[in-house]
């Protein structure tokens, strides 16, 4: 099992938390759950340093998608198949329980990769009930032994629209509002012309479901980005489906991060870019990816959401 379920399960404080790895119910257990009787500070010990570099933030209660690279003090990265992860409310605290994160590639076949930015990430998923500040640990599995650990700060709600809003309706840049100057309107080489063929209020007014992805190919702020814009086309190619269209907007105006967020990306209070969102046929938000994600993983959530779920008008 992929998650990890964080609940409160039992009355353990206002920050407690309980993680069930592989049960329906409290009292499961793993593998992992079996190293989890001390703190964070005593599981890191006698292992060499790491840096955790977060690739997401903007968690609000519910469901977290965690993505993170760990790099070595001489800024190598680490890149073992999967990664043990431990919750705690603080890093002297009892471990709670684990679960395990797994190396995805955040690439598309012929994509070029910023030099800034990456292949591959560490992605995991947790069920968080409830806001506060926890901490994390993070142990790739094989290899020498290194451990990295960063605070997890949950708020009160995501700073993007959430899973269940109504989705804005801008008439965002296309082809043809640009008339058919593509490079005024995308920083991808060559320009991605499938994805700018339709804008999100067309697309709410056909209601139809659409991918939105706000990229900027051509410039990257960490190094945990990757070519999203990519993704989201071999998705498309690879779904070749008519009921669902798959859109790309620049993210900062005048396509300068100097300048900004632009008023399309300001619209739908992304925090920070790539952002993807899931938007169904009745003009609700289905699903939403902050960072990279890989083709596997957006696939699979356009099927389950957009294509076999309720985001597609019969």
């Amino acid at each position: 099992m992929d998650s990890f379920l964080l609940a409160m399960c039992s009355r353990l404080g206002p920050l407690a938390v309980l993680v069930v790895l592989g049960a329906a119910a409290c009292g499961g257990s793993s593998t992992t759950a079996t190293r989890s009787g001390g703190s964070l500070q005593r599981l890191a010990a006698n292992h060499h340093p790491a840096q955790l570099i977060f690739g997401t933030s903007d968690y609000g209660p519910g469901r977290l998608r965690i993505s993170f690279l760990l790099a070595r003090a001489d800024g190598g990265l680490i890149l073992q198949p999967r990664a043990h992860i431990w919750i705690a409310a603080n890093d002297r605290s009892k471990t709670l329980a684990s679960t395990v994160a797994r190396l995805e590639t955040v690439t598309a076949p012929g994509a070029r990769v910023n030099s800034l930015g990456t292949k591959s990430l560490y992605v995991a998923h947790a069920e968080v009930d409830r806001p506060g500040s926890y901490s994390l640990l993070v142990e790739p599995i094989g290899g020498q032994r290194f451990a990295a650990t960063a605070p997890l700060l949950v708020k009160q709600r995501t700073s993007a629209l959430a899973v269940g809003s109504m989705a804005p309706a801008p008439a965002t840049p296309t082809a043809a509002s640009a008339r058919g100057d593509l490079r005024s309107i995308t920083t991808h080489v060559p320009p991605d012309r499938a994805l700018l063929r339709y804008s999100v209020k067309d697309s709410l007014a056909a209601h139809k479901a659409f991918v939105l992805v706000f990229g900027t190919p051509a410039f990257c702020a960490n190094r945990t980005c990757g070519p999203i814009v990519d993704v989201v086309d071999a998705v498309r190619r690879r779904l070749r489906s008519g009921d669902v269209r798959f859109i790309h907007v620049e993210p900062f105006a005048a396509k300068n991060p100097g300048l900004g967020f632009d008023r399309w990306a300001k619209e739908w209070h992304i925090p920070s870019e790539p952002y993807t969102f899931l938007v169904g046929a009745d003009g609700r938000i289905k699903g939403e990816f902050e960072g990279s994600i890989s083709v596997n993983e957006l696939t699979a959530a356009v099927q389950s959401k957009l294509l076999h779920g309720s985001g597609v008008a019969s």
